[in-house]
């Protein structure tokens, strides 16, 4: 058994700005995906150029920001904003969806891919295998935020989160950093380290996050005012990721079964 170790959420502290953990991993999220964009750019296959991504990380990074942020009021907490509108800006507190956060990114690539004349899902594919390292620092920043603890276990690596009580719990936000994170990032990028049919790298991206996701929240505690939504395990997490597996897996299908697809 471990006890969690009692981390600062704040990383700096300036006068009266303080500088919180969470939000600094969104930075290297931003700066990774920004990083490998310019680098997958050099390919001769690459739907954008090298300056290109500069704009398309910024159109990414409003989309999540802006798409998380309401995805969570909107899935999750939607008394909470009424009462609160100004916890929108807050984002060093958390209470940030995945789910909304894609829906932000993918309304933003659509708007670029709309304006520099790009297929849409050549750009998704591009912009896929960019998105896990930030997914997995969003993680770490829940761990160190005391957020999103584990359902009670007894294996040996559970971890006891002192202001929960002594019970002894999964650390689920270290699961999803490495499956939703490190793990999808190595598949992706394997996955299109050569060309793809159109739409399948997409494809991939919500069939293994969505599985990913779906696996991790058997250990997951839900949200307190929702709790399970049916048989005592159905969390609203599993709820929303079903559709991206089945649309991920439509996808792919679609993708291989085209005319002069690629392998």
């Amino acid at each position: 058994m471990l006890v969690y170790p009692d981390i600062d959420p704040v990383a700096i502290q300036l006068g009266p700005v303080a500088i919180h953990w969470y939000g600094l991993m969104y930075v290297v999220g931003f700066l990774a995906a920004w990083g490998l964009g310019r680098w997958r750019a050099r390919r001769p296959d690459s739907p954008v150029t090298g300056q290109q991504v500069d704009d398309l990380v910024f159109f990414g990074a409003l989309g999540v920001i802006v798409g998380a942020k309401l995805g969570y009021h909107f899935f999750y907490n939607l008394d909470g904003l009424a009462a609160d509108p100004l916890s929108l800006l807050r984002l060093w507190e958390g209470g940030m969806s995945f789910h909304g956060g894609l829906l932000g990114v993918t309304a933003a690539l659509g708007v670029y891919a709309w304006r520099y004349r790009i297929p849409l899902l050549g750009l998704t594919d591009f912009a896929a295998p960019l998105v896990p390292i930030g997914l997995g620092a969003g993680r770490l920043g829940n761990f160190i935020n005391g957020e999103l603890w584990g359902r009670p276990s007894e294996v040996p690596w559970a971890m006891v989160y002192p202001p929960l009580g002594d019970e002894a719990r999964h650390p689920s936000q270290l699961y999803q950093m490495g499956l939703e994170g490190i793990a999808l990032f190595v598949l992706l990028w394997w996955f299109s380290a050569r060309p793809r049919a159109r739409g399948a790298v997409t494809g991939l991206f919500l069939t293994a996050y969505g599985g990913f996701r779906a696996f991790v929240e058997f250990f997951r505690m839900p949200d307190a005012h929702i709790g399970y939504l049916a048989f005592g395990w159905l969390t609203l997490g599993q709820v929303l990721t079903l559709p991206m597996i089945l649309g991920g897996v439509a996808l792919l299908l679609w993708a291989w079964r085209r005319p002069g697809a690629a392998a």
